[in-house]
């Protein structure tokens, strides 16, 4: 007999795919990024997002995405983030699938890497003052828990 699916278990399996979706985001970011010119993603961030997403482009959020764009644009700022969208994306990618086909052997990786994102985020938003970076934060933080819950339930099953 199966066993019964709790909330829990469903908000588990909720917040992995989210994270899978993360994950692809991600890694589509790090690969548009090699293939377009940084003058080329400003001026689509400013038609689309500025425009369609943050208010006017003289408002202060759309101010903060220019200022991104315009560090983005220089060398060594724009192999950084391209490295991390793509190494970040790959590793979350490949924990979302252990943890769909529920492996155990890789929970508590995905612990441990879930609990390294979560202290970057934390430096980083510490270091930009970013309004995004916490929330991120506290969604990381209950990912985690969950996962060390699902992680306890699958070992007490009998194998």
């Amino acid at each position: 007999m199966g066993a019964e699916v709790t909330l829990t278990d469903r908000l588990f399996r909720v917040a992995v795919w989210i994270k899978g979706l993360d994950a692809v985001g991600q890694l589509a970011g790090g690969v548009l990024l090699i293939f377009f010119p940084p003058a080329a993603l400003t001026r689509i961030a400013h038609g689309v997002v500025t425009r369609d997403l943050l208010g006017p482009p003289t408002g202060a959020l759309a101010g903060h995405f220019e200022e991104a764009l315009h560090h983005l644009a220089d060398g060594s700022a724009r192999t950084f983030v391209i490295g991390y969208l793509l190494v970040h994306g790959l590793i979350k990618l490949g924990l979302v699938v252990a943890l769909l086909r529920k492996e155990i052997r890789w929970y508590p990786v995905a612990i441990a890497a879930l609990g390294l994102f979560v202290l970057f985020e934390l430096v980083r938003g510490v270091q930009t003052h970013s309004l995004v970076l916490p929330l991120l934060t506290v969604l990381d933080i209950a990912i985690i828990v969950m996962v060390i819950k699902e992680y306890r339930e699958l070992r007490r099953e009998p194998a």
